[in-house]
């Protein structure tokens, strides 16, 4: 499998949309509650399962999002291709979504939450890059030092959904995105194994 010298434009795109939507959520916060997933009301408003991945509460929200986006997608994309980086990104974001859903039927959540945010889709390409490059060191804030990539990944899932509740985070879009990710991750990596041996 060769690596894609390419812009991400397709990243691009997703962030300036994530952007755009975040300011009219601003301008109008009604948005939020037309484009947010809420299991209750997912029957009536099915496109809700989409476009909450472009809906974001606050500027940290949107900040950690974009800036993780930026900088697995581009190298994701460039890795294995735009077609396969878009799939990958919303089927990540829609089996997260489909996690929210089924635990909020389970007393564990209620099903009159609403889940915004692109994090079960960026855990998607973590996963991703997680098993085909886990030796790849990366900074992650306030860590001084660069850790491996799976470390970061995996670390930062489990950091996050032990403060969820604290933190008012939708831990199970997190699973379901990661879930997908690493049965990616791990096809992808057989593939290119098969690839190169064959060569």
């Amino acid at each position: 499998m060769a690596y894609r010298v390419s812009r991400p434009i397709a990243v691009w795109i997703i962030i300036g949309v994530n952007l755009i939507v975040f300011i009219a959520t601003l301008i109008s916060r009604d948005l939020i509650f037309s484009l947010g997933f809420q299991p209750a009301s997912f029957l009536s408003m099915p496109w809700t399962i989409v476009t909450n991945l472009f809906v974001h509460s606050g500027f940290w929200h949107i900040i950690a999002n974009m800036v993780t986006l930026y900088f697995f997608g581009s190298f994701l994309s460039r890795l294995i291709g735009t077609r396969r980086f878009l799939i990958i990104y919303f089927s990540g974001g829609i089996l997260g979504n489909i996690f929210f859903l089924l635990i909020a039927l389970t007393p564990l959540a209620s099903s009159s939450d609403i889940a915004i945010g692109a994090s079960g889709a960026v855990f998607a390409l973590g996963g991703v890059l997680a098993v085909l490059m886990p030796r790849l060191r990366v900074f992650i804030f306030p860590i001084p030092v660069p850790i491996p990539l799976w470390i970061a990944v995996i670390g930062g899932f489990i950091v996050l959904t032990i403060f969820s509740s604290l933190l008012n985070i939708a831990w199970q879009a997190h699973l379901g995105g990661l879930v997908l990710g690493l049965v990616v991750g791990y096809i992808l990596r057989r593939r290119m194994r098969y690839y190169y041996t064959r060569q």
